[in-house]
């Protein structure tokens, strides 16, 4: 299913994206990364000087969407599939690959690429490729 773009919403997220980003790098020198901080919450690795932090970013994560619809009365428009499997299958490869980069899109994405990190651009290129052949094959060659 094809999604509406929204430049106007697209240009505020972005930069509320990177306005955390900014804030977190600030307020206590770590790179807002999603997947480092959630990693950081759980053992075996809990960091208890920045548990608060953390609970409070991944907070904000999970509060985006009632916030929203309590501003606005709509829901968030969004499209998930109802394949137990298949998004079963997406969350373990996300997490592999989390791992295997040594981080996630909004890590290297976000932080890496406006340091100009090559760790970070080649590991942003390599999500954005194969987010591009997965659309392209659920969507062109497995009929989804």
């Amino acid at each position: 299913m094809p999604t509406e773009f929204t430049p106007f919403l697209s240009l505020i997220g972005g930069g509320l994206i990177g306005l955390s980003a900014v804030i977190m790098m600030a307020a206590n020198g770590r790179i807002a990364g999603i997947s480092g901080i959630v990693s950081r919450l759980l053992p075996p690795s809990i960091d208890r000087a920045g548990l608060p932090q953390g609970l409070s970013f991944l907070a904000g994560l999970l509060l985006a969407a009632p916030v929203y619809f309590m501003a606005t009365g709509n829901p968030p428009s969004q499209t998930v599939s109802d394949n137990l499997l298949l998004l079963g299958v997406a969350g373990i490869l996300v997490g592999f690959g989390s791992v295997l980069g040594s981080g996630c899109t909004s890590g290297h994405g976000v932080c890496g690429i406006s340091r100009f990190s090559r760790r970070s651009i080649v590991a942003t290129l390599t999500f954005m490729a194969t987010a591009f052949i997965t659309v392209f094959l659920l969507r062109h060659v497995f009929g989804g």
